[in-house]
């Protein structure tokens, strides 16, 4: 599941890059486009992530890896998804929401360590 997920989450995110590169671009102000970028490419490193625990997983089946898929997945959609929402719309409190996302992250990456140090 996990690999799936990953892989289409990557490709959004080389399509959100593109459109970034080529549309977005000179539309945007730079704080704007920083945050965009930011965006992406915190999707693309939790998107290997997810293909990373995706193949772990299919190793060795342990619940605080697929767990730690989770809180990635649900990391990068507060994470990203606010950033992304935050640039659309330029509504500030969604910047509120980032952080969430942050730690949903940072959680499900000492859940992995923890369940592959568990194997």
């Amino acid at each position: 599941m996990w690999i799936i997920v990953g892989a289409v989450l990557a490709a959004l995110g080389v399509i959100s890059g593109a459109f970034g590169a080529h549309i977005l671009k000179g539309t945007l102000t730079p704080e704007l486009m920083e945050t965009y970028e930011t965006a992406v490419r915190y999707q693309m490193y939790h998107s290997l992530g997810l293909i990373l625990i995706g193949i772990l997983e299919r190793i060795q089946a342990s619940s605080n890896i697929h767990n730690s898929g989770w809180l990635l997945f649900l990391g990068t959609i507060f994470f990203s998804g606010s950033l992304y929402v935050l640039v659309f719309t330029n509504l500030k409190f969604f910047g509120a929401i980032t952080p969430i996302g942050g730690l949903l992250m940072i959680s499900g990456w000492i859940l992995l360590a923890y369940g592959v140090y568990r194997l």
